[in-house]
């Protein structure tokens, strides 16, 4: 039996590791349950973290992509990380265009590229409330 993907809160944000080979139905699954849980967790964040994905085809790439544009549909903020250069390889040779998406090399530099995104956040939000 196929064992379905973490979705991790950490502070005010869900991370997500692809691990290993996944079928089309774990994909699908995973968007799913990871729609729910940003509505469920009212996150602020999202981390895609692509770092233990052995590979990823065009149903695995579009369903990264989706998952992405509809977090940011959603008002979350979201980090795709850990693309092997292999993978990056296949991104663009495929076209993949992740709009408003921001990417980071490891985990880490993602969590650290969240907590940029508040902190621009809430200056923004400072100064609109002092010009109000």
């Amino acid at each position: 039996m196929e064992q379905s993907t973490p979705i991790i809160r950490l502070y005010d944000n869900l991370i997500v590791p692809l691990q290993g080979a996944m079928s089309d139905e774990s994909v699908c699954r995973l968007r799913e349950d990871v729609t729910a849980r940003i509505g469920q967790a009212a996150a602020y964040g999202l981390i895609l973290d692509l770092s233990a994905l052995a590979f990823m085809d065009s149903f695995v790439t579009r369903v990264v992509r989706d998952l992405a544009l509809i977090a940011r549909l959603m008002g979350v903020s979201t980090v795709v990380c850990g693309l092997s250069p292999e993978i990056a390889v296949t991104l663009t040779d495929m076209g993949l265009d992740l709009p408003g998406v921001v990417t980071a090399l490891n985990l880490e530099r993602a969590i650290e590229a969240l907590f940029r995104m508040r902190d621009e956040d809430a200056r923004e939000l400072q100064l609109t409330l002092g010009s109000a």
